[in-house]
């Protein structure tokens, strides 16, 4: 399939489908075994979901997502582009006050929800201009039960053959340093473009064993969401994952070749192995430390000799293989996306038989920019950029991209459009560099914007006006990059008001989403001051010069 040729995402699934047999198993949702379909019941059930959707709609109107992942996930989302919309994936973490701009900003003519716990999240926020609501199983208010269209619906086959590659094929929402969240519009060839840059990257993994994923990730994600379009390319079987918590178990039953997650997945395993790994003792530590140790050398591309390769054969048999079965035992490759995955993270699991590729990218960019390759894994970098598009270093180190997977824009904001996009390049906010391999390794960060280990943008600055609301709180500093959890330094003039600040960072969590939460915090009486250089002359926070004096405290917190 030559992907550079392909107008829309909608017909990548529907050529493929042609190419496939279509009795082969596609997706499969563990939560339920009866939610199994091959190729040919997901078209039907796409093609009848177009019909009902291009009746309520007209081109160019949002439809709004909001479900856990499931295989109508997927369909939904095919069939609104189908049928002349664009997708609205939205998470079903975020607060009250996400959901409510984001209904009143995008001004979707369709909801589509899973089920009751989703809908009670946004029922109060639900315009009248939304035609109707389609959920996946009964709601408190009548809605159309997608059973009913599969059942009823009109099964004629139509593909859309107007969209083309510039056109809108969703908005991702991503936060923003404003406070309020950004709509991202990601065309129809931004996501193709990604596709095409995936398929280079693991077209030798798919060569080996038939592609199999297992998907946790919300699919509201930019990552994971074009991962789905990936996996379709690569005519691969989905599984989609019950929970975190079960992901393990899930592997076993699904044996992946290939998973994408985020480095909070990663770190999370890196522990679990490592607690199991010091309980070994005499024969079995020291057959587990070479594994560590070899494992490494060759990651680094280090010669061994004849006694290391002997003990290396015995690390591969008696070490490694038995940690890719508990994995499936069918692991081509992990890869790590949507946040910076530790160095010594990555080195461990690909030296104990975990192949784990890290990569760059941002929502704005489709979002893949760079990944490491599985033959030539450098943990230090982000690996090189796709050939779909063009990266290039500011004179102030900033990574600048350009190509058709930068976004079209931001949903109604030019201004803030026009200060990211210059003269084609996407000024991503990162700073980096490229090495003499041509791999791109990024050094810091320019934007404010934390990204914490599931990969979520959070807006500090939100947080920190939100905290200083409170009369005991002169100035507030969140921090969380890299963390499982958001912490604050809380400025107070008497330290006697702990009891008080905890109470309102108690009730304002209250208000706000999962991922932006404070789970602790560190009272100084210290404040920051343009004179002491924690602030600018327009008394914005230095972030490096806070972090400079109060690390090990906020550090002291995890």
């Amino acid at each position: 399939m030559e992907i550079n040729k392909l107008n829309s995402l909608v017909e990548l699934f529907f050529k493929k489908y042609n190419e496939v047999n279509s009795s082969k198993p596609f997706l499969r949702w563990l939560k339920l075994e009866k939610q199994n379909y091959n190729w040919q019941e997901t078209a039907e059930r796409i093609f009848k979901l177009t019909h009902e959707i291009k009746s309520l709609i007209n081109e160019g109107d949002r439809c709004l997502i909001l479900s856990e992942n499931r295989p109508y996930w997927l369909m939904v989302d095919i069939a609104v582009m189908n049928a002349g919309g664009v997708s609205v994936p939205i998470f079903t973490t975020y607060s009250s006050n996400d959901y409510e701009y984001i209904l009143n900003d995008c001004r979707p003519s369709v909801i589509i929800v899973s089920n009751n716990d989703q809908f009670i999240k946004i029922k109060n926020y639900i315009n009248p201009e939304v035609k109707k609501i389609i959920s996946f199983e009964k709601l408190e208010k009548a809605s159309l039960l997608i059973n009913d269209i599969i059942e009823r619906g009109n099964s004629e086959k139509i593909i859309n053959h107007k969209l083309k590659r510039n056109m809108p094929a969703c908005i991702i929402y991503t936060s923003g340093t404003s406070g309020n969240p950004k709509g991202v519009i990601l065309s129809h060839g931004g996501i193709l473009s990604n596709c095409e840059g995936a398929f280079d990257l693991l077209k030798p993994l798919i060569k080996k064993k038939d592609p199999i994923f297992l998907t946790w990730l919300p699919l509201s994600h930019s990552y994971e969401h074009t991962v789905q379009f990936v996996q379709i390319l690569l005519g691969a079987k989905i599984f989609y994952a019950e929970s975190l918590e079960k992901l393990l178990s899930n592997m076993s039953i699904a044996k992946p070749t290939i998973m994408t997650a985020v480095p909070r997945f990663y770190q999370n395993l890196y522990h679990k192995i490592s607690m199991n790994f010091e309980k070994q003792k005499g024969l079995k530590k020291k057959l587990i430390e070479n594994t560590i140790s070899l494992g490494t050398k060759i990651l680094k591309k280090k010669q061994l000799n004849f006694k290391e390769k002997f003990v290396n054969f015995l690390c591969e048999n008696l070490v490694r293989k038995k940690i890719k079965k508990q994995f499936g035992g069918q692991l081509q490759a992990f890869v790590s996306g949507g946040g910076a995955l530790d160095r010594k993270i990555g080195e461990f699991l690909n030296s104990i038989g975990l192949p784990t590729l890290q990569g760059y990218g941002l929502t704005e960019a489709s979002p893949v920019v760079s990944c490491n390759l599985p033959h030539n894994i450098q943990v230090e970098s982000v690996g090189p950029p796709f050939k779909t598009n063009n990266v290039k270093i500011a004179e102030d180190g900033e990574i600048l991209i350009k190509g058709e997977n930068v976004m079209l824009g931001y949903w109604e904001k030019k201004k803030e459009t026009s200060e990211v996009i210059i003269d084609g390049w996407l000024h991503t906010g990162d700073i980096g560099q490229i090495n003499h391999d041509g791999n791109l390794i990024i050094t810091d960060r320019k934007k404010e914007l934390i990204v914490n280990l599931g990969g979520d943008n959070i807006s500090p600055t939100k947080i920190e006006n939100l905290l200083c609301l409170s009369e005991n709180i002169k100035q507030s500093f969140v921090y969380g990059d890299k963390k499982n959890y958001l912490v604050a330094l809380i400025v107070s003039e008497n330290l006697k008001d702990e009891e008080k600040i905890k109470k309102y960072i108690e009730n304002l969590n209250k208000n706000l989403s999962l991922i932006e939460k404070i789970k602790k915090f560190k009272i100084i009486s210290k404040e920051f001051t343009i004179e002491n250089r924690m602030l600018t002359p327009t008394l914005k926070l230095k972030r490096k010069e806070i972090l400079k004096n109060y690390k090990q405290d906020l550090e002291s917190l995890y």
